[in-house]
């Protein structure tokens, strides 16, 4: 399902312009990162999509319907929305909290069916709270309650996800486990969006990004080609320096900021569209059945690929391809960061220094 915002604006009453004719779309798998600084409008911006506030002009739409002819009940089966976990603490039980997610799918004076209860269940065994479920939420780590509130949004069974910066105020290991669950739903074809502080988040894990910036003015793109260091030096005011970590499994982007820079600030710049690359993109799947997946996305990059190499190796217990690509920069990147967002799937892509001129020749060591 595809949720999209067009021509969006607006201004709280009395108040100056706070979004400017605001368009992006999120479809199935897509993973969106929104950024800003603060006063941008990020939770605005949620929150008019999603139809909590009114756009003052555009609007908001799921499949192409406006979200103002939806009925309530038939839209939070489609939609879901986890928001900030500070203060939203009650005392329900994680059990109780979670289960709450099936309101839209329960009567006003309905009573939760056997299958409701086993739905949250599903929904609370996913997110490792188990051992929690009899534990009032007030008693929760805050990465436990975010965990929980994203459990209550999944037992309403959404087919798109909205999420209020949820890995602020956790630590390494609670940012992990909100992100990582984040990247596998978008990657089993769920639409998925959140608003975040970190750039880093958005540069490892969504596919697209939308920067806000004080003024009203944003751009929607690749998250490569709008999350840049020019781009973060306008929106935030900060000179920042992104850089390459390579891991074993992966290479991955940081955002180190490095000092104030408040020159052309709020005067956001689109990139430059990259220019045609060779290059060649090796994963490893240890998970077999991820086998079927890659093979699907590689179709969909079918125009770009100059040729593949697929290599099942069950006494390694792995699965090994490798592609070569013809493509914009972009291209190849998107299509590895969709590989990356895959369980149990290694990457690592290399790029060829140049094109080679025409008429043959070869490329540079």
């Amino acid at each position: 399902m595809k949720l999209e915002v067009k021509n969006g604006s607006f201004a709280y009453p009395k108040g100056a312009p706070l979004l400017k004719k605001v368009c992006f779309e999120a479809g199935p798998g897509d993973l969106v990162a929104v950024l800003g600084p603060n006063g941008a409008g990020k939770t605005t911006l949620l929150r008019c999509a999603m139809g909590f506030l009114k756009w003052t002009n555009g609007g908001s739409f799921l499949d192409g319907r406006a979200l103002s002819s939806i009925p309530n009940r038939a839209l939070w089966r489609s939609l879901a929305y986890v928001p900030q976990a500070r203060g939203a603490a009650v005392a329900y039980t994680v059990e109780e909290m979670v289960l709450l997610g099936r309101g839209s799918r329960i009567g006003a004076l309905g009573k939760p069916s056997d299958a409701d209860i086993e739905n949250a269940h599903k929904a609370i065994d996913r997110l490792g709270l188990a051992p929690f479920a009899g534990q009032k939420c007030t008693e929760l780590s805050g990465g436990q309650l975010q965990m929980t509130l994203i459990a209550r949004a999944l037992a309403a069974e959404p087919q798109v996800l909205v999420l209020d910066e949820p890995e602020s105020n956790l630590d390494f290991k609670n940012q992990l486990l909100v992100l990582d669950t984040v990247s596998e739903l978008a990657s089993g074809g769920m639409t998925c969006l959140f608003n975040t502080h970190f750039p880093a988040h958005a540069l490892q894990r969504a596919n697209r990004a939308l920067l806000l910036s004080p003024d009203g003015n944003y751009l929607f793109g690749p998250t490569r080609e709008i999350v840049t260091e020019e781009n973060i030096r306008r929106a935030f005011g900060v000179r920042a320096v992104i850089s390459e970590i390579e891991t074993p499994e992966k290479v991955l982007r940081d955002v180190m900021p490095l000092s104030l820079d408040l020159t052309n600030a709020g005067a956001l710049c689109a990139s430059e569209p990259d220019g045609r690359q060779i290059a060649v993109i090796a994963a490893i799947a240890s998970d077999f059945e991820q086998g079927e997946k890659i093979n699907a996305l590689l179709h969909e990059y079918s125009r770009f690929l100059v040729g593949r190499m697929g290599l099942p190796y069950p006494s390694g217990g792995v699965h090994i391809v490798t592609v070569t690509l013809d493509a914009p920069g972009g291209v190849v990147r998107e299509l590895a960061r969709k590989l990356e967002a895959l369980p149990d799937v290694s990457v690592k892509t290399t790029f060829a220094r140049e094109i080679p001129k025409e008429g043959g020749g070869s490329l540079d060591e």
